[in-house]
């Protein structure tokens, strides 16, 4: 078995190739949803589809504005949740590890003449921040991309103030039972309809299960893992976070979607006042 220990790297590799290649989290935003979002018109995303309740926001935000708060936006460059943030008052740190996605978020603050702290890191590593940094924490779905979800809250726990709160978006891992690839096709004499093929065991693991080493082998593939519900959210408690809200999400593009099947879950936790 080949030594897989820097998969970080590649995977910052392939989501670099991604951008290029028009990811829609690689966009940045438009000077026009920059302005509507100094405006108070603004939405974000932790999961593809549905925007984050304004609530999950509070206590921080105030008269439509998060004037102060420091938030970080962990795994969150691509110049599209940090500009809104800015706009609405937040002093931002993002913190990724690709060079394309960080490149969007240069691009965005020297456009709209704003600072923000960019920092690259490889978040399965400890964080480069101090403890109690930050009042809040923005972390889109990312953590398939990495093998270890407990170090990640335990380290989102350190670097929160007391009272501050973590919003998380995270795969819930349905479809790594499946492989896009294999379809069982249908041919009902004039459309082949599709059908999902239950093809791999959980947890999705390449680094250990090395019969799945050939899905990752092109430039492009991103190394990806799968995480239980114990993982995800009983990985935040066990952290110190107190869960107060969450909800399930779907991926427009998946043929999961057509069985009403979610795929993506949010949270909302706070580290409690000591």
């Amino acid at each position: 078995m080949a030594n897989y220990e820097n998969y970080t790297e590649k995977n910052s590799k392939a989501i670099d190739i991604w951008v290029d290649e028009g990811w829609e989290w690689g966009t940045p935003l438009s000077h026009e949803e920059f302005v509507k979002a100094k405006n108070g018109e603004w939405g974000v995303f932790l999961t593809p589809t549905k925007f984050v309740p304004k609530e999950w926001f509070v206590p921080y935000y105030k008269q439509s504005k998060l004037t102060g708060v420091k938030l970080l936006g962990l795994a969150s460059g691509g110049g599209q949740q940090m500009p809104v943030f800015t706009a609405l008052g937040a002093e931002c740190t993002v913190l990724d590890y690709s060079d394309k996605q960080l490149a969007s978020e240069t691009l965005v603050a020297e456009r709209e003449n704003y600072h923000i702290n960019i920092v690259k890191a490889d978040m399965t590593n400890r964080l480069p921040f101090d403890d109690c940094s930050f009042d809040m924490i923005f972390h889109p779905v990312s953590n398939c991309y990495i093998e270890d979800v407990y170090h990640v809250w335990n380290e989102c726990y350190r670097v929160l103030k007391s009272g501050g709160v973590l919003l998380a978006g995270m795969d819930n891992g349905i479809a790594y039972l499946f492989d896009e690839d294999l379809y069982d096709f249908e041919d009902d004499g004039n459309d082949k309809e599709p059908k999902l093929v239950v093809t791999n065991k959980l947890p999705f693991n390449p680094l250990k299960e090395p019969d799945l080493h050939h899905k990752f082998k092109n430039p492009d593939d991103a190394w990806e893992f799968s995480h239980t519900i114990e993982e995800q959210i009983g990985g935040q408690l066990k952290a110190g976070f107190v869960l107060t809200d969450l909800y399930e999400d779907f991926d427009s593009d998946s043929l999961l979607s057509k069985y009403n099947c979610p795929e993506y879950i949010a949270t909302r936790a706070v580290k409690l006042k000591t």
